[in-house]
C-alpha cells in the first residue's frame, strides 16, 4: 500500500511533522512494506508556517524581526518565504500564547506586530502574503495591522488613537492612503479557518473575546467597538465589509486584511493543501490518514480532517483519523483515538508513544485494496 499520513497538530503535545512522523512509525512497524509519505498540514491558524515553510525545507527560507508583540512589548516572530510568496502566522506576533493568562487584555492588545511582520516581507521581496489568522491575544479588527503599514486611524482631534480593541471607541476618521500605497500591488489572503463576522453574537467579540480575557462587560465594549469601526470604514472607504464570512476571524484582522489592505479570505486548509500539491499526493495513496489532538463536530467544518475527508471522498481513497480524543463520527471513514486506546493520562504524558501504537493497530487491522 501507499499511504498518505496528513495530520493537524495535537495542540499542546505534537506538532503536524511530530504526528505525522509517530504515526508512519507505527504504520510501518505493522506493515514494514508499506510505502508512507507524511505531508504534515495546518488550517491557516498556529502550525501552518510550519506546514507551509519548514525550516529544514531547501525550497523555503525564514527570517526572523524584532515586532511589537500583543501587549506592546518586542517579540521575535519568523516569517516564511518561498518563492514569491511569504508566509505570515499573526500568532507568532499578535498571538495569545504571547500573553501570560494573568496578563490578557483584548482592550489593549494589538496587531500591530502582524503588520510589522507584512512590512518586512513586502521589503524582502515578497509579492504575495499568506497572512494566517489563529490564536490571536488581539480584538483590534487589524487597526494595529494597518497601522504598521501606514494607515492613520485619528479621533475627533486628529490624534492616532491608542492601540487595542479599547482605543477604538475614539475613532473618528480612516486614512489608509499609505497602506495601498505600499501594498496595493501584493496579493494578500487572510488564511482562515472560521466563518464569523466581525460584529453581533457570532463575531469577534462575543465568541472568542471571552478566551482572550474579556469580561462580559468587555465583550459588550469590544463589540461596539467593532460595530463603530465598520461604521466609519463603511462611511470613509465606502465599503462594509463586516459581515464577509471570516470577517471576525482574529479579533477582526480578517475584516482589516479586508478593508485595509486590499486583502481577501480563503479557507486555510484549502490553501494549504494547494500549497503542498496535496491532490497529485492524494491521486498515487491507496489509503490516507489525518488527525488532530481533537475530533469533534467543529472538526468537520472548515479544519484539516474535513478537508482532507472531502479531498478523499472525491477521489475515492478510504481514509482514517487518529485523534486525542474522539467526539464525533466522520462518514465514511474509521475514527481512532489515543484516550479509546491508553487513557487520557498517558495520551498526555506520552503522545507520540501512544499515537504510534494507534497506528500500528490501524495498521494490523487494515486490509490490502485487494483484500490482502
Amino acid at each position: 500500500m501507499r499511504v498518505l499520513v496528513c495530520p493537524d497538530k495535537f495542540r499542546g503535545t505534537l506538532t503536524a511533522r511530530q504526528a505525522g512522523d509517530a504515526i508512519a512509525r507505527g504504520w510501518h512497524r505493522a506493515r514494514p512494506e508499506d510505502e508512507v509519505e507524511v505531508v504534515p498540514l495546518a488550517d491557516g491558524g498556529e502550525g501552518t508556517l510550519e506546514a507551509l515553510a519548514p525550516p529544514d525545507d531547501p525550497g523555503a527560507t525564514r527570517s526572523i524581526r524584532t515586532v511589537t508583540g500583543p501587549l506592546g512589548e518586542a517579540v521575535e516572530a519568523p516569517f516564511g518565504v518561498r518563492g514569491d510568496t511569504a508566509v505570515i502566522e499573526m500568532a507568532l506576533a499578535s498571538g495569545l500564547e504571547l500573553v501570560p493568562p494573568d496578563d490578557r487584555a483584548p482592550l489593549r492588545a494589538t496587531t500591530r506586530g502582524t503588520g510589522e511582520l507584512m512590512a518586512s516581507a513586502v521589503e524582502a521581496g515578497a509579492r504575495r502574503l499568506l497572512v494566517c489568522l489563529g490564536g490571536s491575544a488581539t480584538n483590534d479588527g487589524g487597526v494595529g495591522m494597518a497601522s504598521a503599514l501606514g494607515g492613520r486611524f485619528l479621533d475627533v482631534d486628529g490624534r492616532q488613537i491608542d492601540d487595542g480593541g479599547g482605543g477604538i471607541v475614539a475613532l473618528h476618521r480612516v486614512d489608509i492612503r499609505s497602506v495601498l500605497d505600499r501594498v496595493g500591488t501584493v496579493e494578500i489572503v487572510g488564511v482562515t479557518d472560521v466563518d464569523n463576522p466581525l460584529c453581533g453574537p457570532s463575531g469577534a467579540s462575543a465568541v472568542f473575546g471571552p478566551q482572550k480575557g474579556a469580561a462580559p462587560d468587555d465583550v459588550v465594549v469590544l463589540d461596539r467597538a467593532l460595530a463603530h469601526l465598520a461604521a466609519v470604514v463603511a462611511r470613509d472607504l465606502g465599503a462594509d465589509r463586516s459581515q464577509e464570512p471570516g470577517a471576525g476571524a482574529a479579533g477582526g484582522l480578517g475584516f482589516g486584511l479586508l478593508a485595509f489592505a486590499g486583502g481577501r479570505l480563503r479557507r486555510g486548509v484549502e490553501v494549504v493543501m494547494e500549497a503542498v500539491g496535496f491532490s497529485a499526493r492524494l491521486r498515487r495513496a491507496s489509503f490516507v490518514i489525518t488527525g488532530e489532538g481533537s475530533f469533534d463536530a467543529g472538526s468537520l467544518h472548515g479544519k484539516v480532517p474535513a478537508g482532507v475527508l472531502e479531498a478523499a471522498g472525491l477521489a475515492g481513497v478510504p481514509a482514517a483519523i487518529l485523534c486525542g480524543v474522539a467526539g464525533a463520527d466522520a462518514p465514511g471513514a474509521t475514527v481512532r483515538s489515543l484516550v479509546d486506546l491508553v487513557g487520557s493520562e498517558m495520551a498526555l504524558a506520552d503522545a507520540g508513544g501512544s499515537l504510534e501504537r494507534l497506528a500500528e493497530d490501524l495498521g494490523r487491522d487494515t486490509a490490502t485494496p485487494d483484500g490482502g
